[in-house]
């Protein structure tokens, strides 16, 4: 897949449009175009049998065929409108929780290298263009073909010169007008795609950092991006426009054409007696109906070129490389009731010419044992962290969980064992209820009080009108910053890891609030395996190691009773 542009095939496979769902939509609307051909002939011939005074019996069965027509029209588009965004909506939902999945794994270091708001575009946009394949691409085509044949075969048995003439006008509307079509949107889907991401992300730029923005008077250059960017997208959705009005204005000049050519053939067979009179309205008008075959084909080209683009823009989050690869046979993890974590000699570095993040450490975090590593920012706390719950890989040394070595190890095994709380958790725009659950769908409301009252948030809970049911806001933006990480916590302890790690819980935190942050994670995770990651020396008589990290390393191993003694810069 180029970056580009998806060929056809691979945009087919990444959509997986339902098999079923294509060919009973392709016959639905099949169905639905030739009554329509059939309803316009039928009324053609009554209208002129009419005018010849015709039996009773004759125009009794033609009457009969119109209402028919009329009705099953109706219903046959109803019914594929029906199959096939069934199928449509199927498929999207398919392929998004595909797009999901692979996000999972890559998050958190893996999409880095995607911006947020063009993420959210490939994830929304892009993936909403690809339902087209089902949707409008493959069954237009196929319904073309086959009912373009058919009235093709009953025109030639009525005047074989009028189905030649359809023919060829039909296959020319049908092929040169879409080519047409799509390369004249080729540029413009090119430039759409990338100009929609650019365009979220400079929206999503814009709400979040709107304080900063306003503090340091740079909106107005925000709104300039965001303007800039827009008017690339109008500008590229206007040519899209012009480009299907000039597709439509080409079906539309072949569709007289073909009639009139239609008219003439018909008028001089009627003259050599070649045809009955009564049928000349008919090989005049089937051609107008029948051209309602390739009416929307150029849109289905375009709708087709801007899947193309949109499926090699998701082709890159799909099969973009996992920042941890997993092992092809996981070791599974011996069943044991107390778990330990051990370290030896440990050293990784984002990349192979950078200094190592981590250089050399040992840590044993048996069941039980409370560590907290210390350190100024940039020693490699937060490596170490996501070392041990796979999310960063190591290049030396050995890290064993329960006697396996954590790269022979499933990550979603080693993270049902190894929690992790960062220090900038993300806290869901719904209740406390739900932001505290999302570690355990199937918890309790007296497990989650127990759970927020070990993280001392039952005071919190108790003021709260609603209670469990409060809403906190984007971001949790009714909550003060120690709250937040009071949750986080609590969270963690809900989803009761036997190791957990918590990675500058009392980050950006006044020094008082700090201090009892620490004391009550330390009180809420007493006799659980933890691994305390601070830059702060004060509060730690409670743990049972001290190892201070300074670029990468271990400077010191220090007592907690010393600690209150020592200082990190």
């Amino acid at each position: 897949m180029t970056a580009a542009r998806a060929s056809v095939a691979e945009t087919v496979r990444l959509a997986r449009p339902a098999t079923r769902g294509i060919v009973l939509s392709t016959l639905l609307g099949g169905a639905c175009i030739a009554s329509s051909i059939g309803l316009l002939g039928t009324s053609a011939w009554l209208i002129s049998r009419c005018a010849q005074h015709g039996s009773v019996a004759d125009l009794g069965i033609a009457v009969v065929s119109v209402r028919f027509f009329a009705l099953s029209r109706g219903l046959f588009r109803y019914g594929e409108r029906l199959v096939g965004h069934d199928g449509a909506f199927r498929s999207l939902a398919d392929l998004r929780v595909r797009v999901y999945e692979r996000l999972e794994r890559l998050a958190p270091t893996g999409i880095h290298s995607f911006h947020r708001g063009d993420l959210l575009s490939r994830v929304v946009d892009d993936v909403d263009a690809l339902q087209d394949v089902g949707l409008r691409v493959l069954p237009a085509w196929c319904i073309t073909a086959i009912v373009g044949v058919a009235t093709t075969a009953v025109m030639w048995l009525m005047l074989p010169s009028a189905a030649i003439a359809l023919g060829i006008t039909l296959l020319v509307a049908a092929t040169l007008v879409p080519w047409l079509s799509r390369a004249l949107a080729r540029r413009d889907e090119a430039r759409k795609a990338p100009a929609r991401g650019e365009l979220t992300s400079s929206v999503v730029d814009l709400l979040e950092g709107a304080p900063d923005l306003v503090a340091f008077g740079a909106t107005d250059e925000q709104f300039a991006r965001i303007a800039r960017h827009d008017a690339e997208l109008t500008r590229a959705a206007t040519s899209t426009a012009r480009t299907a009005g000039i597709g439509s204005g080409l079906i539309s000049l072949a569709t007289g054409l073909a009639m009139w050519i239609a008219l003439v053939l018909g008028v001089s067979a009627v003259h050599t007696g070649n045809l009955d009179p009564v049928l000349l309205a008919v090989v005049a008008l089937v051609p107008l109906a029948a051209f309602e075959l390739v009416i929307g084909l150029p849109g289905t080209a375009q709708s087709m070129e801007s899947a193309q683009r949109s499926a090699a823009r998701l082709d890159r989050v799909i099969n973009a490389a996992p920042p941890i690869p997993e092992p092809d046979r996981p070791v599974a993890l011996p069943r044991a009731t107390r778990h330990d974590l051990r370290v030896r000699g440990l050293r990784t570095r984002y990349t192979p010419d950078a200094p190592w993040a981590v250089d050399g450490v040992d840590l044993d975090l048996t069941p039980g044992r409370r560590i907290a590593v210390v350190g100024p920012s940039g020693a490699g706390k937060s490596t170490l962290a996501a070392v041990l719950v796979r999310f960063v890989e190591y290049d030396s040394g050995s890290v064993q969980l329960d006697g396996a070595e954590l790269h022979d190890l499933d990550g979603d095994d080693v993270r049902r064992l190894v929690g992790l709380v960062e220090q900038d958790a993300h806290v869901f725009d719904s209740t406390l209820r739900e932001n505290v659950r999302l570690a355990r769908p199937d918890a309790s409301d007296p497990e989650l009080l127990d759970a927020l009252s070990r993280a001392r948030l039952d005071d919190l809970v108790a003021s709260l009108p609603l209670g469990l049911d409060t809403p906190v806001g984007e971001h949790g933006s009714s909550l003060s910053g120690g709250q937040r990480q009071r949750l986080a916590v609590a969270r963690a302890l809900l989803a009761d890891f036997p190791i957990l790690v918590l990675d500058e819980p009392s980050e950006h935190l006044d020094a008082d609030t700090a201090d009892a942050l620490t004391a009550d994670l330390l009180a809420a995770t007493e006799g659980r395996t933890t691994l305390l990651i601070t830059h702060r020396m004060e509060g730690l008589d409670a743990v049972d190691e001290i190892v201070v990290l300074a670029q990468g390393c271990i400077v010191e191993r220090i007592e907690p009773r010393l600690a209150s003694m020592r200082g990190v810069a």
